[in-house]
């Protein structure tokens, strides 16, 4: 996993890498000649243009928060609470057997702001891969997450303008 900085697995090294799965969690750790020899032998690499993209969706939310001037979770907290407590409620009348007070603490309990990031950056997270793993497998000539994850990028982008009426 390299982590800190750009180019440390390069043309030189790259030969002597036994990992089956290369994570970027740097911007550019590997250089393309050292991608092609990775590729070579069959090592996965999990780009980083998809797994840096943690921070950057974690920001879109700060952003969205403020926007609205509302903290995530504001509208909906006491009301899942109380549905929550209204299913525990009901368990314990219908099986006569009583959930103890630190379950029903944590089965109660309504998300919190981080609760809603964590549980937003999961999903997205998910659905980016799931999205990236299809192209890749779904079209020829494509045989790695990197290139998948482009064709995904730059079919959102063109998406996008059509429907903004921007292209053509």
């Amino acid at each position: 996993i390299p982590a800190a900085l750009e180019g440390q697995i390069t043309q030189q090294n790259a030969p002597r890498i036994k990992a089956k799965i290369i994570a970027e969690a740097a911007n550019g750790p590997v250089t393309a000649e050292a991608e092609e020899i990775l590729k070579e032998k069959g090592i996965m690499i999990i780009p980083d243009v998809f797994l840096n993209a943690g921070g950057v969706t974690v920001s879109y939310f700060e952003w969205l928060k403020n926007l609205s001037h509302v903290r995530l979770g504001r509208m909906s907290k006491r009301f899942e609470e109380a549905g929550n407590l209204a299913i525990v409620n009901t368990i314990e009348r219908l099986t006569g057997k009583q959930v103890s007070p630190e379950e029903r603490k944590r089965i109660v309990h309504g998300a919190d702001e981080i609760d809603l990031v964590n549980s937003g950056l999961e999903e997205t997270m998910i659905n980016a891969y799931n999205q990236i793993r299809d192209i890749m497998l779904s079209t020829p000539n494509v045989s790695d997450l990197r290139t998948a994850a482009f064709i995904c990028a730059i079919n959102k982008i063109a998406t996008s303008y059509f429907q903004l009426g921007i292209f053509p």
